[in-house]
């Protein structure tokens, strides 16, 4: 009960309105998550970032903090690319790109997540159409990563920000009709919030398929700082059966490191 490894959301560099609070190399925020008391980071990157891996490895075995999870929305924020783009090249760029977080995603040892990526509906738009291309896109992903040991975990966002996955039962429809047997879903405390009319009913909903769950309060600030009963979320989590990573990912206030060491604290203090 209670055994959960957490993480905490970096980058290389992010503006101070996203949710980024570690900032530096992959080897100076390992250092600073493990002075936090985390277990691990996520990373937030290109897909064409290259890595010292070696140099990585090395801060993980001195440090016992590790990378957990590779975020990829920068592909579709900065690099423009989505997997339902009517445009071929642009979906075919979408899966290339893809490929090669998966393949960062296996020299860390870790999973990725797939969010902004996925793509939107454009107006006007048959859902079924592109949530059809979409799920042909993700198979080939699916399997992918399936043969390099990565699991593929699709984010829930809020309605505001998408409007492809937007709750845990929409989520979980679609990978259980096109049987995306190395996909899982990835919950988040403040999408939950916005969208879900009880969010312990939604991680009910993926039991079994849970692969990925983000902490954040109801404002997005530093766990604690809110409305949110994370304790009840907790035990739904431990209902469930769920081994996966928390992670923090909230805006970085007051500061990104303050708002991490806020966070645990706040978590570690529920589970203890």
């Amino acid at each position: 009960m209670y055994n959960w490894k957490f993480a905490v959301s970096s980058a290389d560099d992010a503006p101070a309105t996203a949710p980024i609070l570690l900032k530096g190399t992959v080897e100076e925020n390992l250092e600073k998550a493990a002075r936090l008391g985390y277990d691990a980071i996520e990373v937030h990157t290109r897909e064409d970032v290259e890595f010292d891996y070696d140099a990585i490895r090395a801060v993980s075995e001195r440090t016992g903090a590790r990378v957990g999870m590779v975020i990829t929305g920068r592909l579709n924020t900065e690099g423009m690319c989505s997997l339902i783009a009517d445009e071929p090249y642009i979906a075919q760029a979408a899966l290339d790109g893809m490929r090669q977080y998966i393949d960062m995603a296996q020299k860390f040892g870790a999973d990725i997540v797939v969010g902004w990526v996925k793509g939107n509906v454009p107006k006007g738009g048959s859902r079924e159409k592109y949530l059809s291309r979409l799920a042909k896109n993700m198979r080939i992903l699916n399997d992918y990563g399936k043969e390099r040991g990565v699991k593929l975990n699709i984010e829930v966002i809020n309605r505001y920000e998408v409007n492809i996955f937007t709750t845990a039962e929409e989520t979980m429809s679609f990978l259980e009709k096109y049987n995306l047997d190395n996909c899982y879903a990835h919950l988040d405390a403040f999408h939950m919030g916005i969208d879900e009319c009880d969010p312990i009913a939604a991680i009910r909903r993926c039991k079994g398929r849970l692969g990925y769950f983000h902490l954040a309060d109801n404002s997005r600030q530093y766990c604690g700082s809110g409305q949110f009963d994370f304790g009840r979320m907790l035990e739904a989590l431990d209902e469930i059966g769920y081994e996966g990573i928390l992670s923090v990912e909230c805006l970085p206030v007051p500061n990104g490191e303050e708002a991490a060491k806020r966070s645990i604290e706040h978590m570690k203090a529920l589970i203890h």
